[in-house]
């Protein structure tokens, strides 16, 4: 026999239901974590701010190989590109008329010199006679005079010997400067003159470079301030690669020989740098960190715990004794480092919010941890 079995009504159902939920014992919501961040305590120091530059890296010295005499090129005698010394011999040019030169100079040394000493032996005969009234004394004069002209004759002579020498030697080029050079303008075989408009070659010293940069006049006497002195080796300067980052090189300011462009009313400075490392080459472009006064007493504030209101005023997050989080207006200047330089609004010793400050609402508690990006320039425990 079949057995039915009625279904509740689903309103008894469903009421049920609500009996037993309101039955059950509330269970607590736990309570939010306060929001972890990461700060410091400022400390007051002496900074020294400073200004980034360009300025074009020039050669300390530069020499254009030249010919002092004419002829054909035999022989190029150095690497492009290599580093030459003072005196190295550099090209060839084909000697041989210059030794034939000085092949007729010799002889007509010897020719004037053999002239001179026949006119002396003329002279001292006459000179003996003349005493005696043998000979004239116009004919001992004429005899004289002779000998005088042959001296002057081989002293012209062994002058003409000497220079033929010289053009001899200035066959072989060498090089003027110590220095690095670049490629041969000419080749083996070329024709050469005196009166060419190019050079064979280029020779640099670059073991010192210059770095030239422009400032304006006014801010001339701030520079010199900064460097203590106004005359040679003043104050020292860093140059800086196209990434921001110093060379391992170190320049000096140079306040010798300024002058003040008319047009722009700048001063061009030059900083010589020691370049042993040849890391700087002339015409590279380059940024120059120059000093801009003295340094003065103040704090710097990491670019990232300054932010900004919807009116753009710069403002940080501050943490009191009891690690609570207070908003504060600030003045901010130059920019060191990635730096801020503190003008007013804080105080040594006082926590600041470096990360985090987006978690942060006024008046309430935060969890503080040390902050890792920067040097240890305080600890974050509580005043």
């Amino acid at each position: 026999m079949t057995r039915l079995f009625a279904l509740p009504h689903p309103t008894a159902l469903l009421s049920a239901l609500v009996l037993v939920a309101c039955s059950a014992p509330d269970t607590p919501t736990p309570a939010e974590e306060p929001p972890l961040v990461s700060a410091l305590a400022l400390v007051s120091r002496s900074v020294q701010m400073d200004d980034d530059l360009p300025g074009r890296v020039a050669a300390v010295r530069t020499a254009e190989i030249r010919p002092q005499v004419g002829g054909i090129v035999q022989r190029r005698q150095f690497a492009q590109g290599a580093e030459v010394k003072e005196g190295q011999v550099l090209f060839q040019i084909n000697p041989a008329p210059f030794q034939a030169e000085v092949d007729n100079a010799e002889a007509n040394l010897k020719r004037a010199t053999a002239v001179l000493g026949r006119a002396r032996q003329q002279a001292e005969r006459l000179g003996s006679l003349v005493d005696a009234d043998a000979v004239s004394r116009q004919l001992y004069d004429d005899a004289l005079a002779q000998s005088n002209q042959a001296a002057a004759e081989v002293d012209q002579a062994r002058a003409n010997l000497a220079r033929r020498r010289l053009d001899l030697g200035y066959a072989t080029v060498r090089a003027p400067i110590g220095g690095r050079i670049g490629e041969e303008l000419v080749t083996e075989g070329a024709l050469v003159g005196t009166a060419d408009l190019s050079p064979m070659a280029r020779i640099q010293q670059i073991d010192q470079v210059y770095v030239d940069v422009r400032q304006p006049a006014s801010m001339l006497e701030t520079i010199r301030a900064s460097a203590g002195q106004g005359g040679e080796g003043g104050g020292k300067a860093q140059i800086l690669d196209a990434r921001g980052e110093p060379y391992p090189v170190s320049g000096r300011i140079l306040f010798s020989g300024i002058n003040v462009d008319a047009g722009t009313g700048d001063v061009v400075l030059r900083i010589r740098v020691d370049n042993a490392e040849r890391r700087l080459l002339p015409g590279m472009f380059v940024r120059a960190r120059v000093p801009r006064g003295a340094p003065v007493e103040g704090m710097l504030v990491p670019q990232q715990a300054v932010i900004r209101g919807s009116d753009g005023q710069p403002r940080v997050w501050l943490l009191d004794a009891a690690d609570k989080a207070r908003l504060r207006s600030v003045q901010v200047g130059k920019v060191k480092d990635g730096e801020y330089l503190v003008e007013a609004g804080l105080q040594a010793g006082e926590r600041l919010v470096i990360e985090g400050q987006d978690r942060l609402r006024e008046g309430e508690p935060a969890r503080v941890q040390a902050w890792a990006g920067g040097a240890a320039q305080a600890t974050t425990g509580k005043r």
